[in-house]
């Protein structure tokens, strides 16, 4: 076989588009990823010999290292294309050192899009690996396994088994942690938001009013409402303000996963997923990018496009700098490779991500927006407070031709309308006031996307991290859930004044509703508050910025990698020895109240989760918490309820019916069966019949084996047609005899997997 130049790219997503444009001179294989890493089931970090790390090629790596270095000993020319961000420098730098390269017969390419052009000329540009890129990733992998090995155990011992700590993932939890105890702690205060429609004199129109005032009391505005009898009123004044509006940037990771979540409501993981599939195919940059810079082929091409398209008036070529705190490495914002393409083929999530970041790359050329602002004041001649109205002309479209950003949590107070021309002194005919009870309302929750931008804001992981972040805490450890959360529940009173006749009207109000947030569980807000406690600094906001800020000075070559882990670990490890010294168990426990019968009920954190309890010794009731429910906030009134439970519904066929709410949400056992009720059932209130035929169904044979009772990650309950089990993966655990299945925590179920060896699968034989 003749000598061959062998391609090496991370992806195998890519191999097809490069191959066709490097022709048959090359193979172009892929690695898949990292071929090497440190050792999954010990430190894998030398600590006493400059913090040496312990690679190993994991088992599902031997077959594709194998082949690789087959290959590359039948290479003329090695071509170590992994992606050019610092994963992908130490990805090429494992190959070589893994598949044993010589210098002289290896190449280091980049390119940060697919394109032939990009790639010719990167073939035509190699250079060295760059070691600085290298450290500094080895110094993050270093670190964060450092951290995580020695943490985790002190949350097994202090608080439950098989959790985890992070230096990025629980700095990042805390940041929902925080914010839920903001929450928690808020107090909505009642005030009435005063409007009055308005119908200029002489004309056929209706114009919208809000009051400048707040009133905090039915009997400040039943006061308002009675002055306002018979008033008259005029227009106070007129402003009028020309303004602009400019494009936002082309888009970077965090900006394309933020837009992403408010415009298609895309989670991060699947923005992130799109976008590696559209960049494979050419038709995107690299998608892991901090920068909003645009190549000079980009501006003139967006230029060329603008011009053709819209004409020279809406054209406006500019550079954005980046703004993001510690941005590294000096890549290309997030764009489509050839901008005359308007559309694409592909699947309804790639076309709609690939339209997002095309109007976006388009509008960031374009020339600003011009609007004339008015705002004018309605004064009554009974009253000192005035009626704003806000007026918005669009005098010139701009890049809002194509393109215009989404914004998070944003509830305008005051509508945008379309005045005539009415000038100061005009009278203003009042057509009706109407007072409406409102509530202050606490700060948000953090969904995925307002997340991403919080940590970015803070200097807190990279681009390439933000998604595996999101992706731990919701799913792979529990701590959070992506949820909605009910609002707080209020009965109110509006007025309303239409001629001489003031109104009343009783409403009931709901206040902090929420969809799609990440919301802490229980486990989440204990783990915090444990590390923030006692490990003050690794969940510090800024300690966890400077610590991504070193890894910066690294991969320019300004600092030493092992020197920075050890200013770093030696502390940390005298701390984590002091905290070890201390046997005692974290246990987070709150008294909710007294029981009518006059037993004592408390809220506790246990080995199998939270949980409520009345009394103590032989007259001891408990039940678990539900879905969504935490000790912090549990009233007495829920409290009680949840021990209502279980409650047996009635019989079947012999058999006790007993109605339960587990962790993971309500169902009914029936024999050694748990059976998961429907949404919106309640077990407190439902029916032997509603109960009977939900047996029935799941005893049907196309029912009897696909129920999932609960689901971790890549570990669900299912309840099976011979009874509950555990699956993880491909394999199936059995569930000890007496364990309530739809009580697993996630916890429970790794001990169990741990503990036991999976079922063999039945194989059948076939008649001939």
């Amino acid at each position: 076989m003749s000598p061959i130049n062998l391609v090496i790219v991370e992806s195998p997503g890519k191999v097809k588009t490069i191959q066709k444009y490097l022709g048959k001179d090359y193979l172009v294989k892929a690695s898949i990823g990292h071929i090497r890493d440190l050792e999954e089931h010990k430190l894998g970090v030398d600590v006493e010999h400059g913090f040496t790390p312990e690679y190993v090629v994991p088992a599902q790596k031997k077959k594709v290292v194998a082949e690789l270095k087959k290959l590359s000993e039948q290479a003329c020319t090695v071509w170590l294309a992994s992606d050019e961000d610092r994963e992908g420098e130490a990805i090429s730098w494992h190959l070589r050192e893994t598949l044993g390269l010589p210098q002289d017969k290896t190449r280091r390419i980049v390119f940060h899009e697919i394109t032939k052009n990009a790639i010719l000329h990167a073939i035509g540009s190699p250079r060295e690996i760059d070691m600085n890129l290298v450290n500094a990733q080895q110094a993050r992998r270093v670190l964060d396994r450092l951290v995580g090995f020695e943490l985790s155990p002190i949350l097994w011992r202090k608080i439950q088994p098989k959790l985890s700590a992070g230096r990025v993932q629980s700095v990042a939890l805390r940041l929902i942690v925080d914010r839920e105890k903001e929450i928690i702690a808020f107090k909505p205060e009642p005030y009435y938001r005063v409007e009055a429609l308005f119908r200029p004199e002489g004309m056929d129109i209706k114009v919208k009013g809000l009051l400048d005032t707040r009133f905090g009391s039915e009997q400040e505005v039943s006061s308002f409402l009675q002055d306002s009898i018979g008033a008259t009123y005029h227009i106070q004044s007129v402003e009028k303000k020309e303004g602009t509006r400019s494009p936002a940037a082309p888009f970077t990771t965090s900006t394309l996963q933020q837009e992403a979540a408010r415009k298609l409501h895309f989670p991060v993981a699947t923005t992130m997923r799109v976008a590696q599939a559209l960049y494979e195919r050419g038709l995107i940059t690299y998608m892991r990018t901090d920068s909003t810079n645009l190549s000079s082929l980009a501006l003139n091409t967006a230029k060329q496009f603008i011009l053709e398209h819209f004409g020279e008036a809406y054209s406006h070529p500019r550079q954005y700098r980046t703004k993001s705190k510690g941005a590294q490495e000096a890549h290309e914002a997030i764009r489509p490779t050839y901008l005359e393409n308007t559309a694409i083929e592909g699947t309804t999530q790639e076309k709609k991500l690939y339209d997002l970041i095309w109007k976006r790359t388009i509008a960031s050329q374009m020339s600003e927006s011009r609007v004339l602002n008015t705002a004018m004041k309605v004064a009554s001649d009974k009253r000192k407070e005035c009626y704003g109205i806000q007026s918005v002309e669009l005098l010139f479209d701009g890049f809002m031709k194509v393109y215009l950003e989404g914004h998070d949590d944003q509830e305008p107070d005051q509508e945008e309308v379309m005045l005539p021309d009415l000038r100061k002194g005009s009278l203003m005919q009042e057509e009706g006031i109407s007072a409406q009870c409102k509530f202050t309302a606490p700060p948000p929750r953090y969904s995925e996307a307002t997340l991403v931008k919080k940590l970015e804001e803070l200097g807190i992981g990279r681009p390439s991290t933000y998604a595996a972040t999101v992706d731990t805490l919701t799913r792979g450890r529990g701590y959070a859930v992506k949820g909605d959360k009910e609002g707080q529940s209020f009965l109110v009173t509006h007025f309303s004044l239409k001629g001489k006749e003031i109104k009343s009207a009783q409403k009931k109000e709901s206040v902090g509703a929420e969809k799609g947030k990440l919301l802490p569980q229980e486990i989440g807000l204990i783990v915090t508050d444990y590390l923030v406690q006692n490990f003050t600094n690794i969940l510090d906001y800024d300690f966890t910025a400077n610590v991504e800020s070193d890894f910066d000075q690294v991969a320019e070559g300004k600092k030493g990698w092992s020197e920075t882990i050890a200013s770093f670990y030696e502390p940390f490890h005298t701390h984590v020895k002091q905290v070890l010294s201390d046997h005692s168990y974290s246990k987070v426990s709150r008294e909710i109240g007294t029981a009518p019968d006059g037993e004592k009920v408390v809220a506790v954190f246990g080995k199998f989760g939270p949980y409520v309890q009345k009394g103590e010794g032989e007259k001891r009731q408990s039940a678990s918490l539900g879905k969504g429910q935490l000790i912090e906030t549990l009233t007495l009134e829920e409290a009680l309820k949840l021990l209502e439970l279980p409650r047996t519904v009635g019989q079947v066929d012999g058999t006790d019916v007993v109605a339960l709410r587990g962790r993971f949400g309500p169902y009914i056992k029936f024999g050694d069966k748990n059976l998961k009720l429907p949404k919106g059932a309640d077990p407190l209130t439902i029916t032997l019949e509603a109960c009977e035929a939900l047996i029935r169904e799941a005893g049907s044979p196309e029912k009897a084996s696909r129920q999932t009772l609960a689901e971790f990650g890549d570990i669900k309950v299912i309840n099976g047609r011979y009874g509950p089990y555990i699956k993880q993966g491909a394999s199936n655990y059995k569930i000890p005899a007496g364990t309530d299945a739809a009580s697993l925590t996630q916890a429970d179920c790794q001990a169990i997997i741990a503990a036991s060896e999976p079922t063999k699968k039945f194989k059948g034989t076939r008649k001939k």
